[in-house]
């Protein structure tokens, strides 16, 4: 597999809005970068730095190819930390390195860069919005 969808959110103000995060490898591509679009903030760009290097320092080997993640919906700003997570469970996935049907949970949390789960802010109405 080389696509794959995880859910998340992203909070504007308190009001809680559900995100798509799609993840493509075009491993026909050179060049091993990571590409995020979607209307993220500077936060969220930096996300790729530190999912690639959590994901490389959790002992699992990047993929080789062009990544691309969009945020779905585009048109909302999205902002925050808490991307980091739902992007790297994605780019698990679509590698198949997680196999399991994820489509009913939601993935939020910031990563450290040796792969650990970091505290996030505002997780309060984003739990009252799933319950």
């Amino acid at each position: 597999m080389r696509y794959s969808r995880v859910r998340t959110v992203t909070t504007v103000g308190l009001k809680v809005l559900d995100v798509l995060v799609e993840l493509d490898i075009d491993s026909r591509a050179i060049i091993q970068e990571m590409d995020i679009v979607g209307l993220g903030d500077t936060v969220i760009k930096e996300s790729k730095k530190r999912v690639k290097s959590a994901v490389k320092n959790s002992g699992i080997e990047l993929p080789n190819g062009r990544i691309t993640v969009n945020l779905a919906p585009s048109d909302v700003k999205k902002e925050g930390s808490y991307l980091d997570l739902p992007i790297a469970v994605g780019l698990l996935k679509a590698t198949s390195k997680i196999n399991a049907d994820l489509s009913d949970f939601v993935f939020f949390g910031e990563l450290g860069l040796d792969g650990s789960l970091r505290r996030v802010r505002g997780v309060l109405p984003i739990l009252l919005s799933l319950s």
